[in-house]
């Protein structure tokens, strides 16, 4: 697919972009005085790689129950139903990502070569872009921790593990390769799946052989440099 594959041939740049994508939106819409007007901050952390080992770059981010007032003097909690509306985000987020993925592309930094070259002449690749518009994003919003200390186990589970642990592997018998993993689209059913040795490999490697790889964590809003003292 022609957008796994710009993908993979710019692999440092889209992360950057995707990793910023979601920052700016949940601070400019926390902003937003019909949402909670405050400034609030974002924790993320970028994974690439999904429960099978399939290549399924996301975001996972952290962010406060609310922010401080514009004058710094108050803090501003968000209603406890929600932080912010799940759709509002989503379409946002998949509109900044695509706005600085078009920025980098007038840039020229987006590299086009083999199989996507044609997308480099004229218009195409900005209407390649257009195209895409048409798929949802999908943003899921969790209820808040209970403690620091859920804050600190939840990060440490995304920022410092492999991609997938001994103990998921069942069997291999020298062909194929049998592991455990959980089917978050079925309810989280805990499922079996078993590959070739060889694309179990090529899976594990693709994860780790890229660029930037998972469990990169970036800071934003009140809890970014900006706001560092010295």
């Amino acid at each position: 697919m022609p957008k796994i594959t710009v993908l993979y041939q710019n692999q440092r740049l889209m992360y950057s972009i995707l990793l910023k994508s979601a920052g700016d939106t949940i601070t400019e819409l926390a902003k937003d005085p019909k949402f909670l007007g405050a400034q609030t901050g974002v924790t993320a952390v970028l994974h690439t790689w999904g429960q099978n080992l399939s290549f399924h770059p996301h975001v996972y981010c952290i962010v406060p129950g609310g922010g401080l007032s514009n004058d710094g003097l108050r803090f501003i909690r968000s209603s406890k139903k929600f932080f912010l509306p799940v759709r509002v985000i989503s379409r946002k987020f998949r509109g900044k990502f695509f706005y600085y993925l078009k920025e980098t592309f007038k840039n020229g930094d987006i590299k086009l070569f083999n199989d996507t070259a044609e997308l480099g002449h004229g218009f195409n690749f900005l209407n390649f872009i257009d195209s895409l518009y048409q798929t949802d994003w999908v943003v899921y919003c969790k209820k808040p921790f209970k403690s620091p200390w859920h804050v600190v186990n939840y990060l440490g589970r995304y920022t410092h593990r492999v991609a997938i642990s001994n103990s998921r592997i069942v069997d291999f018998d020298r062909t194929t390769v049998t592991f455990r993993w959980k089917d978050y689209r079925d309810n989280n059913k805990v499922k079996l799946m078993t590959l070739k040795a060889e694309e179990f490999v090529r899976r594990f490697l693709l994860l780790y052989t890229c660029p930037v790889c998972g469990g990169i964590m970036v800071f934003s809003g009140l809890i970014g440099n900006a706001y560092a003292g010295p």
